[in-house]
């Protein structure tokens, strides 16, 4: 298992960490099975989507932001990011790919991406493990 991690720099983002998966499928000499790829909390999810137009990263978080808005006075949560919670439960804290050939087998416009709900943030993690 491989544990990676990351620094986020907006409230929201969608960060390609397509590659790092593929490298600990490399590391891992994962040649056919699954990868396993789980965000390591409350407030950031894994998804696998577009990652050819940039347009895609935006309109996918202002639709979130449509059902969930940031600011509701009625949520009770005494952190204030209620939003975040539920957008995470949407999206999924963990995604499996399939692997073949110790490649990720992805769409010609797919990508994994660690969506941030909640930050920026520093020192985020997420695993991959492989199984064959």
């Amino acid at each position: 298992m491989n544990t990676y991690r990351l620094n986020t720099s907006k409230h929201a983002d969608m960060v390609d960490i397509t590659e790092q998966v593929q490298t600990a499928i490399t590391e891992q000499g994962i040649e056919s099975g699954i990868a396993v790829v789980q965000s390591l909390h409350t407030t950031a999810g894994i998804t696998v989507n577009e990652n050819a137009d940039p347009d895609v990263v935006k309109d996918f978080l202002r639709r979130l932001n449509e059902v969930y808005p940031w600011e509701d006075h009625e949520d009770r949560h005494m952190e204030g990011n209620t939003a975040a919670h539920l957008k995470t439960s949407t999206v999924g804290s963990a995604q499996m790919v399939l692997v073949e050939n110790g490649k990720l087998v992805l769409g010609t416009w797919q990508g994994i991406y660690f969506c941030e709900f909640d930050g920026p943030r520093q020192d985020r993690s997420f695993i991959v493990k492989g199984i064959s």
